[in-house]
């Protein structure tokens, strides 16, 4: 099968975020299928861009997926820059459709960039090919919510021009794709409500990747391992967080929590970076909260050391309306790989901890809510924290490694007919 997947801001190992293409593409060339990943050259989610050798778009193959990077300016931030480079990006890959439909032929054409403007280019791809005969699948993948997203999380009005194109592009998307994926769980009477045909949604979640927890991980960076064996012996229980220090995290209300228990043997160890940090390092400071460390990200093949040495294992949302529709959070699954008890102070459509039953959910934006739950957790014995540990990871392994997952991605994308 030749698949054809849209995403503005695919990713891979040599690049960083934004891995899920990447690994879903992986699994299939690994089962026999052709891949050819489209993706703009400037991302604000990567670590590095890709080299671009001219002012072209350029291929390479990497891990077997053919790569065909389009260039695209520069920008930060979600103001017109980005729009500069959404509209880039789409216009050149519009622009070359009649060849992409004539020479690769897809079987599967995936619209995924989470704006939803790419399914007007995947739909004219996939209907080029139509015309050659051969049958296609027009696929649309759904990360978040747009622009319901911006609108909830970001204050943007529903009449703001950008928005009102992202709207029209959602409902057509949900009356033209053939499938609708959705990593998130509950988004049926959202989709309902915008045109879709209920028996075209498929829920695929995210996941994780065996190998990064297969053989030895590498061993915990020197400052983080001193720190954290320096808490143990002092008898503090040890709080972690891997992952973004940005406002949806809310460690802000993690740090509330930790002045609770200023008297009470914890300690907190925040791993990682993002927009908030210095922010949350002065609130941390003004509090006085000396059993609170930040650290410097760490290589993402150290997480499982980071997270063997925690006793507990932190994950905090906003409060906020957007996720009633249900969260994928990839840190959550490094958190149940590692067997980790997990405190998730959350309020959503789904809770994967709940479900696993491995940790507390507790109450969002509640910093006595956490400071209990933390308490409560403190107390379980070595075999119920086990149990718990073990629970959290079958549930992975069960429902959330990219093998499981594109296998059920394309069962829902069988070519048509």
């Amino acid at each position: 099968m030749n698949i054809l997947y849209l995403n503005h801001y695919a990713g891979s190992p040599l690049h960083g975020m934004e891995y899920r293409p990447y690994y879903l593409a992986r699994e299939w060339v690994q089962a026999g299928h052709r891949v050819r990943m489209v993706a703009a050259d400037h991302s604000h989610v990567r670590a590095k861009q890709p080299e671009r050798p001219g002012t072209d778009p350029w291929h390479e193959t990497i891990d077997g997926i053919a790569y065909h990077w389009y260039p695209t300016p520069p920008y930060a931030g979600n103001g017109l820059g980005r729009v500069r480079n959404i509209w880039a990006f789409l216009r050149q890959v519009w622009s070359d459709a009649p060849r992409i439909a004539s020479q690769f032929q897809p079987d599967v054409v995936i619209a995924s960039s989470t704006y939803p403007m790419d399914i007007w280019v995947a739909e004219r791809i996939a209907k080029l090919t139509r015309k050659t005969g051969k049958p296609c699948k027009l696929v649309f993948e759904v990360h978040d919510l747009w622009p319901l997203s911006p609108i909830e999380l970001g204050g943007m009005s529903p009449r703001h021009p950008f928005i009102m194109l992202c709207q029209a592009a959602e409902n057509h998307a949900y009356k033209h794709a053939d499938v609708v994926i959705s990593m998130l769980p509950k988004v049926a009477d959202h989709m309902q409500s915008h045109g879709l045909d209920l028996r075209k949604l498929h829920i695929v979640p995210n996941g994780i990747t065996l190998e990064e927890w297969q053989g030895t991980a590498p061993p915990l960076r020197s400052d983080i391992a001193s720190h954290i064996a320096t808490q143990k012996a002092a008898g503090r229980t040890v709080v972690g967080y891997a992952g973004s220090h940005g406002t949806p995290n809310a460690l802000d209300v993690m740090l509330q929590a930790a002045e609770l228990l200023r008297n009470e043997p914890f300690s907190f160890v925040l791993v990682g970076d993002g927009h908030e940090k210095a922010a949350l390092q002065r609130q941390a400071q003004a509090l006085g909260l000396e059993q609170v460390a930040f650290f410097d990200p760490i290589p993402k093949a150290q997480i499982p050391s980071f997270l063997a040495e925690v006793d507990i294992a932190y994950i905090g949302w906003q409060r906020v309306p957007i996720y009633r529709f249900g969260i994928a959070p990839n840190k959550l699954m490094d958190y149940m790989m590692a067997r980790c008890v997990v405190l998730h102070s959350v309020e959503a459509g789904n809770d994967p901890v709940a479900e696993a039953g491995c940790g507390l959910t507790v109450p969002p934006a509640d910093p006595p809510a956490i400071a209990a739950g933390l308490r409560q957790l403190v107390t379980l014995d070595a075999a119920t924290r086990q149990r718990m540990g073990e629970a959290g990871r079958q549930f992975v392994l069960a429902n959330h490694t990219y093998p499981v997952l594109a296998r059920r991605f394309l069962e829902s994308c069988t070519p048509a007919a």
